[in-house]
């Protein structure tokens, strides 16, 4: 994967200085069957104490260089690959950042999630393990294959039946469980959407009681996760035994024909036990190297489930001289025939055509039905989304121009969704501005009709909020959102939908002190209530995409049908009702 290489040219000399010490072990465990070897057919054969306790010590010796070398491997090993971890995941989670909302689509946000959480585990523990043990298996696989063909060149034909056995057994082991850990991934991105849902929507669950729906739900995507887990197990199960069998034959032969040729005086015991051994190691190494290919398969489903996102393009470009605008045209917003699709071009278009201007300092006021594409007008301001044909300009500056970044440092946005943070409600205030004062968060505060209740809490601009701001209604929600956009001081200022939780005359005061707060600048608002917009400077009527109507409510009233209807629905059966009453 070719976003690896940062990490090969960053910890490759730390990586050769922990394959530098496994080596030393390697060679350790190789060098003691051969001299325990010679310490039974000289110095046991021949009553030589002296020589046993010569042989004995080198044992040792190399024993504790072994050990030490082990030591210095395992604590270089555990800081590589935890840097690695580290870095590996914040790296990704930096490339979610930059991409663009169209980019980030294509994902969901479950499997996010797991490729930043499990996938790169996988892959650190992989990395841990190849410094650990995953090496030292093949060194000490084909060390033992040199060692005992030097001791017995005759025996060593059975190795060159069992080692190609084993290594084909590997290679079926490989084919095998590639792509079942796929699935086994894609099966626990399934699980976290579940669980996702479920502690996003809890109110809801709660409301309508639909625990046994959702228990039944998580149930079968942890079921599938089983099924899909015990699948590539039982598939893999069988290859273990297979190389144990395979190995465990070899060193019956070895036996066997060790027997007979020390009782034809062609070979001395002592050789025996150190073939035996070295099969022994062979063994453990092959069993070794197997579970390093299944954990191999899975850290490559997961390095390419990671590569994925690395290789996502974020299709934005943008020149890079700093955005400039004049004082005649700051806070100036134009769409020319804009169209726009959530699938890019040749999806089904939720914009069609869009033509319009906001002239700085002016109050736009956007409204429509349910689905006719209001909020997907608004993103492209901020160049959430770009658009599929046609121009949207702010500043007077093609918006495909400007860095996304710079743009957006001169607006604020106030989605129709409500996102607070874990943290005090100053804290999340000055999301809008880092180094705020506390007389810049209280005026904000009072702009949004947010400060008489934030003072009567126990612990005033300090509350603790909890995720997502459970504690707080959702009026108060949406009060300090537009709190904290304001103390943004933007050019810009985009108000989706954003006062649905409060009464109207709350809105009513939130809208006047927005005009004493932050005069000069454009504000677009975004309102099912008609109420909300009929004072602004002017109306933009959307209806399945398209634009339908354009001007002051007074003009709307008498020119456009779709906002007649809007009106006559909302407005005109209650002062009917009124009437009749």
């Amino acid at each position: 994967m070719g976003y690896l290489a940062k990490y090969r040219r960053k910890y490759g000399k730390s990586f050769m200085a922990a394959i530098f010490f496994l080596t030393i072990e390697a060679l350790g465990d190789l060098l003691q069957p051969t001299i325990m070897a010679k310490i039974i057919d000289v110095g046991v054969s021949g009553r030589d104490m002296g020589y046993v306790l010569r042989m004995g010590g080198l044992m040792l010796l190399i024993t504790l260089i072994g050990a030490v070398g082990a030591s210095a491997r395992n604590i270089i090993s555990s800081r590589v690959s935890q840097k690695f971890g580290t870095e590996l995941r914040s790296d990704l989670f930096r490339k979610i950042q930059s991409l663009s909302f169209r980019s980030i689509d294509k994902f969901e946000r479950a499997s996010l999630v797991t490729r930043l959480t499990n996938d790169v585990t996988q892959v650190q523990n992989f990395v841990n393990g190849l410094m650990r043990i995953f090496v030292k298996a093949p060194l000490l696989c084909i060390g033992s294959l040199i060692m005992a063909a030097r001791l017995e060149p005759e025996l060593s034909l059975i190795l060159a039946v069992v080692v190609p056995l084993v290594g084909l057994l590997i290679f079926m082991n490989m084919r095998v469980g590639f792509p079942r850990f796929l699935k086994v991934q894609k099966a626990l991105d399934q699980v976290n959407r579940v669980m996702r849902e479920y502690l996003s929507g809890v109110r809801v669950v709660k409301a309508f009681n639909r625990f046994n729906y959702e228990t039944e739900k998580f149930q079968e995507a942890n079921a599938e996760y089983q099924t899909r887990s015990v699948a590539v197990m039982r598939a893999m199960s069988i290859f273990n035994p297979a190389i144990m069998l395979t190995v465990n034959l070899g060193i019956l032969a070895v036996i066997w024909l060790g027997g007979i040729r020390v009782d034809q005086g062609q070979m001395q015991v002592g050789s025996i036990i150190a073939f035996i051994n070295y099969m022994t190691q062979i063994l453990f190494s092959l069993m070794t190297i197997s579970m390093v290919f299944n954990m191999f398969v899975r850290a490559r489903a997961s390095t390419a489930r990671i590569g994925d996102v690395f290789a996502e393009e974020n299709p934005m470009t943008w020149k890079e001289e700093a955005a400039f605008a004049s004082a005649e045209a700051k806070g100036r917003i134009d769409f020319e025939n804009v169209t726009f699709s959530y699938e890019g071009e040749g999806g089904e278009p939720v914009l069609k055509g869009i033509t319009f201007s906001c002239l700085p300092g002016e109050t736009v006021g956007l409204i429509g039905s349910t689905g006719s594409g209001k909020s997907s007008l608004v993103n492209l301001i901020p160049r959430f989304y770009d658009a599929d044909s046609g121009t949207v300009r702010v500043n007077g500056r093609d918006l495909r121009e400007m860095d996304p970044h710079q743009l957006r440092e001169s607006m604020a946005v106030v989605p129709q969704k409500t996102v607070l943070f874990t943290g005090s409600i100053a804290a999340n205030l000055k999301w809008g501005k880092e180094d705020a004062t506390r007389e810049q968060l209280e005026r904000a505060a009072q702009a949004a009709e947010a400060a008489e209740f934030i003072e009567k809490l126990p612990e005033g601009y300090e509350t603790k909020l909890g995720q997502k701001g459970v504690n707080l209604s959702g009026g108060q929600k949406q009060r300090l959102s537009i709190a904290r956009a304001l103390l943004r001081e933007p050019d810009i200022l985009i108000l989706d939908d954003c006062t649905s939780a409060v009464d109207v005359e709350t809105e009513a005061r939130i809208k006047a002190s927005l005009k004493a707060y932050s005069r000069g600048l454009t504000c677009l608002l975004i309102a099912q209530r008609i109420t909300s917009v009929m004072d602004a400077d002017k109306i933009v009527v959307l209806d399945n995409g398209e634009l339908v109507g354009i001007g002051t409510h007074d003009e709307l009233i008498k020119e456009c049908r779709v906002y007649q209807e809007i009106y006559r629905s909302q407005i005109g059966k209650e002062l009917h009702a009124d009437v009749n009453a």
